[in-house]
Parts: structure tokens; sequence; C-alpha cells
């Protein structure tokens, strides 16, 4: 086996991290502790984050050919980002208890939409439709702790956003506003992390927590504006 092939077959293992980070998580979710597996699935979609690039690089599907990295990138994701966040809605009260079983039924079915259409990004890197990012819903019913009525139409709206003709931002992969999103996303993350800090007190709390909305808020307005304006005609070639 040469080098290079070796180094593909460790960037699939470091996409396939994501299963034990999932697996975790979902261990935290059995013994209540929900702020730990908040962190498990951020850790995992720092790799979801990173992995991609790293394949690109070191050109996985041609060292590494005998597996499928994109189909391994969606069963990964769906435990991290649809599996473990449906279970933590569940059993963390995060909705009303008469609605959970039919929410949590919606967000899978929505989700598998999600994952297994064939356009689901569009060719200038948004999403169509709410992109089953229910790993990041739940950590702001966790952390907002809007209350299980307002958690339910949260989680009903977004189910029903799956299918709406909007857009969502890839920050990585959007050809718009250059090098901004991904900045913008990093900064995202870097706030809401702190989030899950333990000790703060109040005001740095309600600091970072409008910090963290107010970033998700442009992102997400990033999106609605590509579905407003549509995609950008590229300039021809002269």
């Amino acid at each position: 086996m040469s080098r290079k092939s070796v180094i593909a077959w460790l960037v699939h293992a470091f996409t396939a991290s994501g299963a034990v980070l999932a697996l975790f998580a979902w261990a935290a979710v059995e013994q209540g502790q929900t702020r730990i597996a908040l962190l498990w699935l951020l850790a995992a979609l720092a790799v979801d984050g990173i992995d991609g690039t790293l394949a690109r690089r070191v050109r996985v599907d041609l060292h590494a050919p005998r597996i499928d990295g994109a189909a391994l990138d969606l069963v990964i994701d769906y435990l991290n980002y649809v599996f473990v966040p449906t279970l933590m809605i569940w059993r963390g009260g995060l909705v009303l208890s008469d609605w959970t079983p039919a929410l949590a039924g919606a967000i899978q079915l929505s989700s598998l939409y999600v994952f297994s259409r064939r356009d689901m990004k569009t060719d200038d890197g948004y999403f169509r439709g709410f992109p089953a990012l229910w790993n990041l819903v739940v950590f702001y019913l966790f952390v907002a702790a809007p209350g299980p009525e307002i958690g339910t139409a949260i989680v009903a709206l977004l189910a029903l956003m799956t299918f709406a003709p909007i857009h969502f931002i890839h920050p990585f992969r959007a050809r718009d506003y250059g090098r901004w999103p991904a900045v913008l996303a990093i900064f995202w993350a870097s706030a809401s992390a702190a989030l899950l800090w333990p000790g703060w007190n109040p005001a740095v709390m309600r600091a970072l927590l409008w910090t963290s909305l107010a970033s998700a808020a442009v992102i997400v307005g990033l999106g609605l504006l590509r579905s407003i304006r549509g995609e950008r005609v590229a300039a021809p070639t002269p």
C-alpha cells in the first residue's frame, strides 16, 4: 500500500470517527447528561466540517476508492444531525409530551427526504429547504430554553420547511461572499461552544446566547436572500 493510500484510508477513518462520537452522545443522553451530549455532537460537527476538505485534498476517491466517502458521510451525518438529536428532544422534554411521538416521526421522515434527494444542494452551494440540522435545533432548545410549547412550534415549522422552496447557505461551499460565510460560521461555532461551558454568570450567558443567535440569523438570512434573488449568473469569460 502506497503512502498516499495510507493517508486516504486515515482520512476515511477520521470521517468514520463521527459514528463513535454519535455513540458517545447517545450514551450521554441515556445518562441524562444533555450538556455532555451536545459537546459530543459539537465535536462531530467539527469533524464533519474538516473531513470533506481533507478528503478532496488527498484524493480519497483515487487512493482509497473501495470506500464511498459520500455514503459514509451521509450515514454519520444522519446519526449526529438527526437520530441522536431526536432522542434528545424525546427524552429532554423539549416539546409537549403529547406531541413528542408525532414530532419525532416527522423529524425522521423529513430528514430522510433531505438525505435521499439527488438535488439536496444547488450548484452554487446552498441547501434546498431546511437541511435537517436538528443538532443545532436541539442545541438552541436546550440553551435558550424557550419551553415545550414554543419548542413544539419550532420543530413542527422546521419539519415543514424541509419541503419549502427556500435555501440555506453552506458556509464552506457557497460561492457567494468569498470567505465571509466561513468566517461567520467559525465565529458562530466559537460563541455557541462557549455556551456549553459551565459556570458563566447570567450576563455572560446572555451575551454569548445573543451573539450565537445573531450570527446564526445572519447565516440563515444569507440563504433567504438567495431564495429571493436566485442564483447569481457568473460573468462571461472575456
